[in-house]
């Protein structure tokens, strides 16, 4: 099957597989503030993600490209309220379109119709220097990702199954790309032992990608003969790896995403030590199911229900936030114990 129509497959099965809803969030509680001395007014949304400035702890997380012009109107869609939002956005692998020139148009869209904004190109880890670099200057990119998919790879009927060497070359993009990178999971968390070695490869960013949000096994075996049905609940929750993350490598930048779907979910994330959060499904399928007006407003009511969120804990800015005391509970405290982090640090702060 060639990797356009992959992509309108990924698609279908994307907006066909709804969320598990098992992202962990719903194990974290704030402590409530009667007294939290603050306006909303007074509120500032802006967080950092390296060198880069970011208005808003959303953005919008890679989704598509690469597969014609339904993934260019998506590509479209997802570029104007990203534009009219004032939020950063990545785009979907540009595999395609490094090894199909009729592909860069569903990419490039993005930075015609949003010329100033902050825009991550994306490649996987087999990418070499070369290809990271024209993955940039495809989009003018301001940040790359890298994406890290094992197990979507192993469930794809035609994907990957040669992982060696995949640390090295990320190591070698980060010392010889002139933009920010940022390693990402797509949906199966990141573990302590996988941020300890990308912290000492240089990497300064991760996306966790956690198990709770879109679910790549699950999409890929609806598109195989014989099931790999093991690999469906395959996965660390957003929350557990947040906390993995931050607790085992202290100098990475973190962004939560993997079921992100409410201000509340978000609030969590940063409050667990997230500096921003990707968003993907629920932004795709507003789009495509109700049009760009109704994710625009999706989008605004995110950011108004969050800052109400920050008003309620006391919390003026994202670096308060990640301060909030909070409680961890439930499955995603019984995996922090048993894996030795120290859950006490966000209840007594």
């Amino acid at each position: 099957m060639n990797r356009a129509k992959r992509k309108i497959e990924h698609i279908q099965h994307a907006l066909a597989t709804f969320d598990h809803g098992a992202h962990g969030f719903d194990d974290i509680t704030f402590v409530h503030q009667s007294l939290p001395d603050v306006r909303i007014r007074d509120i500032q949304l802006h967080t950092a993600l390296g060198e880069l400035s970011l208005s808003s702890p959303f953005f919008i997380n890679a989704m598509t490209g690469g597969g014609g012009e339904k993934t260019l109107e998506i590509n479209k869609g997802l570029a104007e309220a990203a534009k009219h939002c004032r939020i950063a956005m990545a785009v979907g692998s540009q595999t395609s379109a490094l090894k199909d020139d009729k592909q860069r148009k569903t990419f490039e869209i993005v930075r015609k119709v949003n010329k100033d904004g902050i825009i991550f190109a994306n490649v996987g880890s087999e990418a070499t220097v070369d290809d990271a670099k024209r993955a940039v200057d495809m989009i003018e990119a301001d940040g790359l990702q890298i994406h890290l998919n094992v197990v979507q790879e192993l469930v794809m009927p035609e994907g990957d199954r040669d992982f060696t060497g995949a640390l090295l070359r990320i190591e070698q993009i980060v010392q010889n790309v002139q933009v920010p990178v940022i390693v990402k999971e797509v949906g199966f968390g990141m573990s302590k032992e996988t941020a300890v070695r990308l912290q000492e490869a240089g990497v300064k960013i991760v996306d966790v990608g956690g198990f709770g949000g879109t679910n790549f096994a699950r999409i890929e075996n609806k598109r195989r003969s014989n099931v790999m049905a093991y690999f469906n609940d395959w996965g660390i929750s957003t929350a557990a790896s947040i906390v993995e993350v931050v607790q085992s490598s202290p100098s990475l930048t973190v962004i939560g995403s993997g079921g992100v779907r409410t201000a509340l979910d978000a609030a969590k994330a940063i409050a667990l030590g997230a500096a921003a959060v990707g968003m993907a499904g629920p932004l795709l399928r507003t789009l495509v199911e109700q049009g760009l007006e109704a994710l625009i407003a999706f989008m605004e009511e995110l950011h108004h229900d969050f800052t109400f969120i920050m008003g309620a804990l006391g919390t003026k800015t994202i670096a308060e936030l990640q301060r909030a005391p909070l409680v961890i509970r439930g499955d995603t405290h019984h995996w922090l114990t048993e894996r030795g982090f120290d859950t006490k640090a966000y209840s007594c702060r």
